[in-house]
């Protein structure tokens, strides 16, 4: 999708499941599975999906995925399906090398958002991107070193400590401009320190939802997950942003849906809605058709 002279493109890194429960927390089964069918284990289907935003020199990749770096036994336990299909085997297939990458933003450091930071080449980890500068917000980089008891599974710390290593790392403070037109802001709800980003390209605004909106489904305000450590101040980051998307039209990139990989959403009847066109394609070929 081009806007003015933005570029943005979507990558996955694969599909995986996590339990449909954890995912809506209290959201019974009876309302979610409308939208996202269970399987026998009661997982739903996830993508992995990384957003490469190319503007002037830097070309900006959000987020990286699972990564390689697994056993068999946790293969299976989160159904992962990466094959040839994985994050970097498709940026190489449309000719972006990992040498070209010039900024990672990494909205956190769970697993699945970061699993792909790092490769391992001879029994050494070293970045992935090696040319890259990688923004993590300060605050979420010090809970990731000393999480509770509670996420502490969610993080592994090679995914991370060899970026501090090589001088690729780059700590952020709160709300800010790191790049001309990229703008980041935390959310606290999901863990401390989130940072979702947004694009300002002078013809409209792209947020990367990161875990604030994993799935389209959870644009209802309520529709909040089991994994989120304040789950209230989730409601309220949710509420006052998706207000402000609604009301300034923003376009919302999600990471995790399988099936919608952004889309719009206005406020009708007490509620927020997604309003397609609902690929990055669709909508490009909605802009193009109303210039025409």
């Amino acid at each position: 999708m081009q806007l003015g002279d933005w570029t943005f493109r979507a990558f996955t890194d694969g599909d995986f499941r996590l339990d449909g429960g954890a995912m809506f927390g209290v959201v019974p089964r009876v309302m979610w599975a409308k939208h996202h069918e269970p399987d026998e284990l009661n997982r739903i289907a996830m993508t992995l999906r990384c957003l490469l935003v190319e503007h002037g020199d830097r070309r900006i990749l959000v987020d990286t995925g699972i990564g390689d770096r697994w056993e068999e036994k946790h293969k299976k336990i989160f159904a992962m399906e990466r094959g040839q299909g994985h994050m970097v085997g498709e940026m190489a297939a449309a000719g972006v090398s990992v040498d070209a990458i010039t900024d990672v933003v990494l909205t956190h450091l769970h697993f699945d958002h970061c699993g792909g930071t790092i490769r391992e080449v001879d029994g050494k980890l070293e970045p992935m991107f090696p040319n890259a500068k990688h923004w993590v917000q300060e605050k979420h980089w010090r809970w990731a070193h000393k999480p509770t008891d509670r996420d502490k599974a969610s993080f592994r710390p090679d995914d991370f400590h060899p970026l501090e290593d090589a001088g690729l790392l780059e700590l952020v403070d709160g709300a800010r401009e790191i790049i001309p037109g990229v703008r980041v802001f935390p959310v606290n709800g999901h863990t401390s320190g989130q940072q979702l980003v947004e694009f300002n390209t002078g013809q409209g605004v792209v947020v990367y939802c990161a875990d604030l909106i994993p799935l389209v489904s959870q644009v209802r305000v309520p529709w909040i997950m089991g994994y989120d450590l304040n789950p209230l101040l989730t409601l309220d980051e949710k509420r006052n942003f998706l207000s402000r998307a609604a009301e300034e039209n923003f376009l919302l990139f999600f990471e995790h849906d399988a099936d919608v990989e952004c889309c719009r959403v206005v406020f009708e009847d007490g509620n927020f809605k997604a309003v397609g066109p609902f690929t990055l394609a669709e909508q490009a070929a909605a802009a193009s058709a109303e210039e025409a």
